[in-house]
């Protein structure tokens, strides 16, 4: 069965007040459909880190969005990741700020994982930036695993309602 690393935009989607913006609710229902009738298909993994993001804000979402990650096994996360990410930022490909964003991605690639599912498109699901990333990630003896949204792994052919 193929892994996918659930990142912590997932479960805030799943999770998040409805929205009045049109791409926040488009991807609140993509999310739930995939998580509803598409998340059955994989072997789930998610981290420390995605727990530890999670349950900041709001204790009420928090405990929501830490729900639904209950069970989900957590990847190891030895030395080596925190030190990958480094060196993945110190490459100048993502800013400094996104050390976190760093840590997913460098986590779902040292476990050798298929996909790592995100929303986050402004420094883990940017196709600017995912070849360098890859590139990086490749001079250092790792795959980048498949990165993508929902939207991109629901089954066109099954009949949602």
């Amino acid at each position: 069965m193929k892994t996918v690393y659930v990142e912590t935009s997932i479960v805030s989607y799943l999770r998040s007040r409805p929205s009045a913006q049109v791409v926040t609710v488009a991807r609140q229902v993509l999310t739930r459909q995939w998580w509803d009738y598409e998340r059955g298909n994989y072997q789930l993994i998610t981290s420390q880190y995605v727990l530890d993001e999670a349950g900041r804000g709001n204790q009420d979402l928090a405990a929501d969005r830490l729900a639904h990650l209950h069970g989900i096994p957590l990847l190891d996360l030895p030395a080596d990741i925190p030190e990958l990410a480094n060196q993945l930022l110190s490459s100048a490909v993502l800013p400094p700020n996104a050390r976190l964003d760093a840590l997913h991605i460098c986590a779902s690639a040292f476990h050798g994982l298929d996909y790592l599912l995100t929303w986050n498109c402004s420094h883990i699901a940017n196709a600017r930036l995912l070849p360098r990333v890859r590139e990086v990630l490749k001079d250092l003896g790792y795959l980048l695993p498949t990165v993508c949204t929902p939207e991109e792994m629901l089954d066109d052919e099954e009949e949602i309602e």
